[in-house]
């Protein structure tokens, strides 16, 4: 189930289909260059590439014909971690989704959203009202579209007030989001079509209570226990 929020409040709750027809939704395909929420680079190049050395050392163990006694250290860790997982496919929102949600006041400059969003190396945050609520999302590329920047040889005091202004000037919104409980791949379709790096989730109260990205679902796609595709 897909919603969408906006500085009105929730303006759309229904299907992925429907949200499709929703007006200012299907248009979010501008380009954007950014490093969407989730572990990213050293954490994931971490775990694929400890996969393949484990896969590996069991190929060559075996290949040599090596009796449990000779066995590499690394091959018996893995083999005895691996006996000790149970291996649930995993097909909702909630099984890979990043929390606790990092998020950003719509009263918030652009400074201080800059400052967020570089402290936690992140590339893009849900902007909530006073009240908690959902109403727009902030992304590294919004904040370095060259719409919004000043050119190099613009003076100083434009800089300055550029980085006073609200995020609410810059956001994306409205902005879908999605229950914990929708399917994956629903929301990777969602994701093609509007061109988000992710989508905030949200509970049947309308409160944000994680994230997820691109880089959410493809982790989930190499990890184990295994995305289900199919299921």
């Amino acid at each position: 189930m897909f919603s969408v929020y906006g500085v009105q409040g929730r303006v759309f709750r229904g299907s992925l289909e429907q949200l499709r027809q929703v007006g200012g939704v299907d248009a979010l395909t501008r380009a954007r260059r950014v490093l969407p929420v989730g572990r990213e680079g050293r954490d994931a190049l971490a775990e694929s590439s400890g996969a393949y050395v484990e896969s590996e050392a069991t190929r060559l163990s075996r290949a040599s014909g090596q009796d449990d006694t000779r066995r590499s250290p690394l091959v018996a860790y893995a083999q005895a971690d691996a006996g000790s997982t149970t291996r649930r496919p995993l097909s909702l929102v909630r099984d890979v989704l990043s929390q606790p949600p990092v998020t950003l006041s719509d009263s918030a400059t652009v400074l201080q959203a800059w400052q967020v969003l570089s402290e936690k190396s992140l590339g893009q945050a849900p902007v909530l009202d006073a009240g908690g609520h959902l109403v727009g999302l902030l992304t590294r590329a919004d904040l370095l579209s060259p719409d919004h920047l000043p050119t190099p040889e613009t003076h100083a005091l434009v800089w300055q007030a550029l980085m006073q202004q609200s995020v609410q000037s810059i956001m994306v919104t409205p902005v879908p989001s999605v229950a914990p409980d929708s399917d994956i791949r629903r929301v990777a379709r969602a994701l093609l079509d509007t061109g988000l790096p992710g989508l905030p989730v949200a509970d049947d109260t309308g409160a944000v209570i994680g994230f997820i990205s691109r880089s959410d679902i493809l982790r989930a796609v190499v990890t184990d226990p295994p995305l289900d595709l199919w299921g």
